[in-house]
């Protein structure tokens, strides 16, 4: 349905249009790091993942042929060559952890994760932690089975040959923010790798501003035939862990311990924001704005599908122990879903072959949802943090609108830009660059009609994730 807006509104927007800043400009360095991005290396990966037969997280750990222990050692050689090759910047990891036995789990078990991290050469920037992840275990029809072949081509050798290429492709560049990138085991499990990185960032007060996980991004064909190469969803909700907060809290139910009080704590600024009107601006949904525009602006012709849930329904992926905790956290997925070449032991029934097999993978799709998350990351890398102390005026009945905000004072900051949209809009529709300024009025364009938000922008261009005004009373 076409939305109508007011002469008056109209009058406003054709005044303070988009700027110049915020047209289709883009980065020459990330066209060329796009460029960089391989298909055949992401096969490459993809199968020999696959060749370890299975990836179970209580698979075998010993042999150098099979099981999980065999894919993260070959992972961390992998992410150690790249890193050897950007002249020893980028640092591999091996986070190990003892994972208690519960439901998922029979037995207790060390779980690593994979990390490899590209520190920022800003020293304003180098404490914000960018993040992206894909879970190399594996599973087939019963997920307890330990000892069968789970082949896992697309759920998820595909993040994970994503992020490592990702890893190895960004490692030749430097960024101002730090870039981690992670392959985690014990998804299949209940999250388990993921959930321990989160929590161990959560108590050590890690400045994460955002976390994406790829999850089942080899294929943009469905079931049912349905093929688009130029999709990719984006789960990006921020929500969820507040109204579960709002739960313990109605309940009387105290936290039980201290990691519950920090998870709680920082979920503290996303009530005062909620509490003004901003439950579709939490710093997820900020986020997941930037990689849709982004991806979109980098890749033309290709679409993410923004969709403000946590995730599909009676699925969950490794954004989620960090959306718990507070974090700005998504998950990418593709178009479409194949439940044949999922959680399926490999077999023919009828003709029809089942399991997730590396032919049902399309690596010319997956080289371009490499491209999306490396538009997207790489420009939130090279931009400032995100504004603080944003605040909109409502001292007084007006039909302007001032915006006020802290002063960076990192010296990588040339200026702001305010954005705008309708209330029923769910991307920013036009913006305006204010210069390095910490007010800015737009005349004739009224607070009470529009959504706001604020961006700093580096001298490049680069525009850091939207700040959503909290209101400024007397």
């Amino acid at each position: 349905m076409k939305r109508l807006i007011s002469p008056l509104l109209a009058a406003a927007l054709a005044l303070f249009g988009p700027s110049a800043a915020a047209s289709d400009a883009r980065d020459p360095n990330i066209v060329k790091l796009m460029a960089d991005i391989s298909a055949q290396r992401i096969e490459q990966r993809v199968r020999t993942l696959v060749g370890f037969q299975t990836r179970h997280t209580l698979s075998e750990t010993e042999s150098e042929t099979r099981g999980i222990g065999a894919a993260r050692r070959w992972i961390q050689r992998e992410l150690q060559d790249c890193a050897r090759a950007s002249g020893g910047r980028m640092q591999v990891a091996m986070d190990s952890f003892i994972e208690p036995a519960g439901r998922r789990l029979v037995r207790p078990a060390e779980l690593v994760n994979v990390v490899a991290t590209l520190p920022g050469r800003s020293p304003a920037s180098r404490d914000r932690l960018l993040v992206i992840s894909g879970h190399y275990d594996s599973r087939n029809s019963d997920v307890m089975d330990a000892q069968g072949d789970a082949p896992g081509a697309n759920d998820d050798a595909s993040g994970t040959a994503v992020v490592m290429e990702l890893a190895c492709v960004m490692a030749r560049q430097s960024f101002d923010a730090t870039l981690v990138f992670m392959a985690v085991p014990g998804e299949e499990q209940g999250l388990l790798g993921a959930a321990h990185w989160a929590r161990q960032a959560r108590m050590k007060g890690l400045n994460i501003e955002a976390m994406i996980t790829n999850d089942i991004v080899g294929s943009p064909r469905g079931d049912a035939g349905q093929r688009d190469a130029k999709q990719l969803r984006l789960f990006a909700d921020g929500l969820d862990p507040l109204v579960r907060l709002l739960v313990r809290a109605r309940a009387n139910q105290p936290p039980a311990d201290a990691e519950t009080q920090a998870n709680e704590a920082a979920l503290e600024p996303l009530k005062a924001l909620v509490a003004a009107g901003g439950s579709e601006d939490l710093p997820t949904h900020q986020l997941g704005r930037h990689l849709k525009s982004t991806g979109e602006r980098y890749l033309p012709g290709f679409t993410v599908n923004l969709i403000q849930r946590r995730d599909r329904y009676l699925r969950g992926g490794d954004h989620l122990p960090f959306l718990e905790r507070g974090f700005a956290a998504v998950r990418f997925t593709e178009p479409f879903e194949n439940f044949a070449h999922q959680h399926q032991n490999v077999r023919t029934e009828n003709g029809q072959v089942f399991g997730d097999l590396p032919e049902f993978v399309d690596y010319a799709y997956m080289a371009d949802v490499a491209r999306v998350n490396a538009a997207g990351l790489a420009s939130l890398a090279l931009a400032p943090a995100a504004p603080k102390n944003v605040r909109l005026d409502a001292t007084e009945l007006s039909n302007d609108s001032l915006l006020s905000w802290d002063l960076d004072a990192d010296p990588a900051v040339a200026g702001y830009r305010v954005v705008w949209r309708s209330t029923d809009a769910a991307q920013w529709q036009h913006a305006q660059d204010v210069g390095r300024v910490t007010k800015a009025q737009l005349k004739g364009i009224s607070k009470d009609n529009v959504v706001f938000g604020v961006q700093a922008l580096s001298a490049g261009g680069h525009a850091s994730l939207a700040s959503f005004p909290l209101p400024l009373r007397r």
